[in-house]
């Protein structure tokens, strides 16, 4: 398992292919990037992603081997960034690894949804009109339930 939280942009298709990178006993990897998307009335100038250092790693951590103990996995990989993005920037990629799809697909969208709503990260939208902190979403929320 590996966990980062940076402030760097990171190369996506590197990073999947040195996770892949010699897997003879994994069946499926499967990967997962997030972009910053421009959602408002007004264009999206940037985002500032703020976090806790040392906490914020390890609530990702706890999430992962939740993940682990659920799903028979070979490996998980997640990548956040913090600090000032833009559109159209990579701001986290989620990798599993597992001998089966379905429990890399499962392990996936389980980090996915649990990153989303769980993850110590306090984010701040610029646009023209001024700045906002985003609120948690409802539907963020009731995605956990299926889990």
């Amino acid at each position: 398992m590996r966990v980062s939280v940076q402030d760097a942009p990171f190369d996506f298709a590197g990073e999947a292919r040195e996770f892949a990178a010699g897997r003879t006993d994994m069946g499926a990897i499967v990967t997962f990037s997030g972009i910053v998307r421009d959602t408002g009335d007004a264009p999206l100038l940037e985002m500032m992603i703020e976090h806790y250092p040392g906490m914020t790693e390890r609530a990702i951590e706890a999430i992962a081997r939740e993940a682990q103990a659920r799903w028979a996995l070979g490996d998980v990989l997640v990548i956040h960034r913090h600090g000032r993005l833009t559109p159209g920037e990579t701001i986290m990629m989620v990798a599993t690894a597992a001998r089966h799809r379905g429990d890399a697909f499962a392990a996936a969208e389980f980090l996915m949804d649990y990153l989303k709503s769980r993850a110590p990260f306090w984010k701040k939208e610029r646009t023209a009109a001024g700045a906002d902190w985003v609120a948690a979403r409802d539907e963020d929320e009731a995605a956990l339930t299926r889990w």
